[in-house]
């Protein structure tokens, strides 16, 4: 990335928030700082695709992406690098490590991404496996969901699986308790509010005839109100505390406040909605679908303005339909270019919108 980066003439920092890279290109003072980004990291999956660029290393993958996702941007800097006669100011790409554990953007914030010059727009994109190749989604507003991560750690009383009435069974318990958890979903929230509350992992236990001291479960909770985000911590305390205690169990509760939802900001999807009329045409323009799943891009926006916008890459003739971190994954190469240049027309809008701004201060009032 680095070396490109360079190749084009930009001012290239490397290490950035771990192993980011930041490349620069200035085009004239007194005008926007813009931000393009893009993930990079892989998953720990196995890939399955077996197309000709598979990965070349056992057990891990690009299963949500992120190699599309540098390719546009690095497509959109030779743009931006090959025709400055269409915008003015700096456009810095960000090239982010660590969004799948949603570390990635706070490290780099944190060292001043944002700044030097201060980022007054940010754009991203994120390829949709849901999305026909050939369509860019866009919508203002919220985009995806605040995650956050529970534990709970059941205890009782263990012994021989011949021998229930002797023991106070934790395994019951986190039976228990995934059920009852449901009914958070089902009946304490808002049916017109989004939530989803799964559990990921169950683990105790060590042989069939053995009933263990503890059990502990782990999940994740994604919401998009701030309220409802607060209300179901509360609600799974209360949960867990109520089913264990009718067992005659203990449990012990974690609650980690993760990445917080992606919410669009209204100048940027205008900005992103011209970029895709005028780069590719009105025809590719889609309304984009919002969805439970999480990205740490949302750190950038609430920092400066900016939209995260969906690539499409579906293709079902060719049998590229399967979802993110799917061992399958796979995208239409013919999203890429599309990619490439909507990313380079969003710097040209808001160079355009910046312009607009500045007359209207100097005229309009």
């Amino acid at each position: 990335i680095a070396d490109l980066l360079a190749k084009m003439g930009c001012e290239v920092q490397t290490n950035v928030g771990g192993t980011g890279v930041v490349g620069i290109l200035r085009n004239g003072g007194d005008s926007p700082a813009i931000a393009l980004r893009a993930d990079i990291d892989a998953l720990p999956i196995a890939e399955e695709t077996g197309s000709n660029y598979a990965s070349k290393n056992p057990g891990v993958m690009h299963a949500c992406g992120h190699d599309a996702h540098m390719t546009c941007l690095i497509g959109a800097m030779q743009i931006l690098a090959q025709h400055r006669e269409c915008w003015q100011g700096t456009v810095k790409a960000i090239f982010q490590p660590a969004e799948e554990i949603v570390i990635g953007a706070e490290a780099m914030i944190q060292e001043s991404v944002l700044e030097n010059p201060k980022v007054d727009w940010v754009f991203g994109l994120h390829v949709q496996p849901d999305l026909e190749v050939g369509k860019v989604g866009v919508k203002e507003g919220p985009l995806m969901a605040a995650a956050d991560v529970f534990s709970i750690k059941i205890k009782g009383c263990g012994g021989h699986g011949a021998y229930p009435h002797l023991i106070r069974d934790p395994i019951m318990g986190a039976a228990a308790v995934v059920m009852n958890l449901q009914t958070l979903i089902s009946r304490s929230r808002n049916p017109l509010e989004p939530g989803v509350l799964s559990i990921g992992t169950i683990q105790g236990g060590t042989q069939h005839n053995i009933i263990p001291e503890e059990v502990e479960l782990t999940g994740t909770v994604r919401t998009y109100d701030t309220r409802l985000r607060t209300d179901m911590e509360a609600w799974i305390r209360r949960i867990v505390s109520g089913t264990v205690a009718a067992l005659d169990l203990t449990a012990e509760v974690g609650y980690l406040r993760g990445v917080i939802p992606v919410n669009n900001h209204p100048e940027a999807a205008r900005i992103a909605v011209n970029a895709v009329r005028n780069a590719v045409g009105t025809q590719a323009l889609a309304a984009a679908v919002p969805v439970m799943g999480s990205e740490d891009f949302a750190l950038f926006l609430e920092k400066a303005s900016g939209c995260l916008l969906w690539l499409g890459i579906r293709n079902e003739a060719a049998g590229i339909v399967h979802p993110w971190h799917s061992p399958r994954f796979d995208i239409d190469e013919r999203a890429l270019p599309i990619g490439a240049s909507v990313l380079a027309q969003c710097v040209v809008e808001a160079c355009s919108y910046h312009v607009k701004l500045k007359e209207y201060g100097r005229f309009g009032r």
